[in-house]
């Protein structure tokens, strides 16, 4: 039987077989940028009382200049703040293991060398390094070198100084509430050209306001300038050492000891009626806080008694003098002879400010909206025995003491110290987080070290050019076209010889 021959369009379609797979060898290409995923860092807040470590993540690629950071996890320190350890040595750094271990575990393998780690100690600290400057340089060195041990960028460890704390909690606030900048539905980032808030921080050893404002800032220290997403913001700032909860408390009742003669018992009238404890007297005249209340000579390790007053008038009255409200050297002050504006705006506060104001709220049903219901709610509380507040609150029986003093504190620091008024202080919102993010100076200080650290290199990959897609994808619609007709052709041939054969 004779050999078929193949069909003509046989080899033409071998031939655009041939052409593309050339082409596909030899097409020029360009180099198309892939997206350079997130960049990691750490930021640990050791503050006076605890530390907490926050992990932050953001793109690679930064939106004018400042990397737009999102909170990814964090871990709380247990134990007492760093300067807690003072004279244990290697304990510091000891008690950040957990969570470092914690951070290897969330943040991608691939990315632990990328990632910056700051420390950054606040108002314990501060304190330290005025009664112990040796013992203050030793526990930075011992919490650095444990740092560095791990896989990490370690960027250093430094005290934050006050103005600095403040600084960054006002732009952790602002940032939260998308008033720098915010991502529209139409994919872009924008400025909302929303005005800003101030931050009212209230920590273990220290206080801060903080507000944007067009008035002139007499006192040059009290003033800073940040420039944040292509924006430049003018900040009064003020940080109050000394004014945190912890270190009021103990001034406080440092205040009251020397009040009553320094007797081996005392009544305290913001502790409740039914409350009573015994301590050292060095546990009380222990910090730079209390100095001016100290006896000339005392026996460090003996032994005090204090019992509860329940009296809130006269709470009241021995709070008021750890202020000062004399002699202001400027046209206005706030306490202790410092300068401040009149506060404008909204305002957000946070840290023990949320605690106290929360727990006024829930032990005493009274909505502490406006000044007036600040004041009804801490005479209530002062006004409680302790089996009452035990009875309310029984999960917070370590603390419950405090409440009275941390109540009335909040209310003449925020009336009489910071001025605000009816109008001005329904505008203050009390909260603990903001989405998903804790507020506090960490989020702040992370997003300014962002802004000088190395944009990541751009991954690169290669691609084909617009020109040579458009050429392949017309051979390979030829090729197809090709084959289509090639096809056709074949089956018009069967049949017609399939007729043919069928014909006598």
């Amino acid at each position: 039987m004779a050999q078929r021959s193949a069909h003509p369009l046989v080899p033409v379609a071998l031939l655009v077989f041939g052409l593309v797979a050339i082409l596909l060898l030899t097409i020029p290409t360009e180099d198309v940028q892939e997206a350079p995923g997130f960049m990691y860092g750490i930021v640990l807040d050791a503050g006076s009382s605890h530390t907490a470590l926050y992990i932050y993540k953001w793109p690679a690629d930064k939106q004018n200049g400042t990397g737009v950071v999102t909170q990814h996890s964090e871990c709380d320190v247990k134990g007492g703040g760093i300067s807690s350890y003072a004279g244990q040595q290697g304990a510091a750094g000891r008690s950040l293991e957990a969570c470092l271990d914690q951070a290897v575990k969330d943040i991608p393998t691939e990315r632990h060398k990328l990632t910056p780690v700051y420390l950054g100690a606040t108002a314990g600290m501060r304190l330290l390094q005025m009664s112990s400057p040796e013992q203050t340089d030793q526990i930075l060195q011992e919490v650095g070198h444990k740092i560095q041990s791990y896989p990490f960028s370690y960027k250093g460890a430094a005290i934050l100084s006050g103005k600095d704390e403040g600084a960054y909690g006002w732009v952790t606030v602002n940032y939260l509430l998308e008033n720098f900048i915010k991502y529209g539905f139409v994919g872009h980032w924008f400025s909302p050209g929303r005005p800003t808030v101030g931050a009212l921080d209230f920590g273990g050893a220290s206080t801060q306001i903080t507000f944007a404002t067009q008035e002139k800032v007499e006192d040059k220290n009290d003033m800073i300038k940040l420039r944040l997403y292509g924006q430049e913001y003018s900040l009064y700032t003020h940080s109050f050492l000394c004014y945190g909860q912890d270190q009021v408390l103990k001034g406080l009742l440092a205040h009251i000891v020397k009040s009553q003669g320094y007797s081996e018992s005392v009544t305290h009238p913001c502790y409740p009626a039914g409350y009573n404890t015994t301590l050292k007297l060095n546990s009380i005249f222990n910090s730079p806080c209390t100095s001016k209340y100290k006896p000339s000579s005392y026996n460090s390790q003996a032994f005090l008694t204090v019992q509860g007053g329940g009296h809130y008038e006269h709470c009241v009255g021995n709070v008021s003098e750890i202020f000062s409200f004399d002699s202001c050297p400027f046209s206005k002050c706030s306490f202790d002879k410092v300068f401040q504006p009149n506060v404008t705006g909204s305002f957000m506060a946070f840290s023990a400010f949320f605690y106290i104001h929360s727990f006024l709220q829930r032990i005493t049903g009274i909505s502490v909206h406006t000044p007036s219901q600040l004041q009804e709610a801490a005479a209530t509380v002062c006004r409680m025995t302790f089996e009452q507040m035990l009875f309310l609150a029984p999960e917070e029986k370590s603390r419950l003491q405090d409440y009275c003093a941390s109540s009335v504190f909040i209310k003449i620091l925020m009336l009489k110290g910071y001025s605000f008024d009816e109008q001005s202080f329904a505008r203050i919102s009390f909260q603990k987080k903001a989405g998903d993010t804790s507020v506090g100076w960490a989020l702040g200080y992370m997003l300014s070290l962002s802004n000088l650290l190395p944009a990541e290199s751009v991954g690169m990959r290669k691609a084909l050019t617009t020109g040579a897609w458009g050429t392949l994808i017309f051979l390979f619609v030829l090729l197809v076209v090709a084959v289509l007709v090639f096809i056709l052709l074949r089956a018009r041939d069967r049949k017609s010889k399939g007729g043919g054969e069928s014909t006598i």
